[in-house]
């Protein structure tokens, strides 16, 4: 079963920072390495489930030119709109994922340190949604923890063999280490250096 919504009520009314976002070396790594990861300088339109506190998401805001954020606590959504007072390109809806998936399509879709709740079941409808929610040319980037967190029905490598198996997308990245795995996928396979014309493009070597 996935974590109910109160897993994470509690979790905010106990402390605003339940994870430690800002004093971790392993959070501010994380998001480096996620920020790093990305293959375009900027994006038309980001969609980040799961915002928490928005950490992330004040970094996601400066590459593109619309974020939404989302989560299940409507503590932690009040905590990351204040964090993005000052970002007029965000937008924020409280969503129990995967039913509640907000319509519209998105150049990138950020799932980090999410899909480890859901259960095997919700997380192939997540999968499905946000596979159908890409618009052309879109991203999907996931990061989660790979140590076994209790009350959660997956472990990070779980998610990722799930996203890989189910998304049938090219994976432009993957970085593994013992904390962390990270990847991305996108429906265009073409690298940033392809499409800055310093090495052939996809199209170009299937056609010679």
């Amino acid at each position: 079963m996935s974590v109910a919504d109160n897993y994470f009520d509690k979790l905010y009314k106990a402390s605003q920072d339940p994870w430690s976002f800002r004093e971790r070396w392993y959070e501010q790594r994380k998001r480096n390495l996620t920020l790093a990861a990305l293959t375009r300088s900027h994006y038309g339109s980001i969609f980040e489930p799961g915002c928490a506190t928005g950490e992330l998401s004040a970094k996601l805001a400066e590459r593109c030119s619309q974020l939404l954020c989302s989560d299940t606590s409507a503590i932690a959504l009040e905590l990351a709109q204040k964090r993005l007072a000052n970002k007029s390109n965000v937008r924020f809806v409280q969503t129990r994922l995967p039913e509640q998936w907000p319509p519209g399509r998105f150049d990138l879709i950020v799932i980090s340190e999410l899909a480890y709740y859901l259960d095997s079941e919700d997380l192939a409808t997540l999968i499905a949604k946000a596979r159908g929610a890409l618009a052309e040319g879109g991203s999907l980037l996931a990061c989660h923890w790979r140590w076994p967190i209790e009350d959660c029905p997956l472990t990070g490598d779980q998610v990722h063999q799930a996203l890989h198996e189910q998304l049938q997308l090219p994976r432009l990245l993957r970085h593994e280490d013992s904390d962390l795995l990270l990847e991305l996928w996108s429906t265009d396979p073409t690298s940033v250096g392809q499409r800055e014309g310093l090495t052939p493009r996809n199209d170009e070597g299937q056609s010679s």
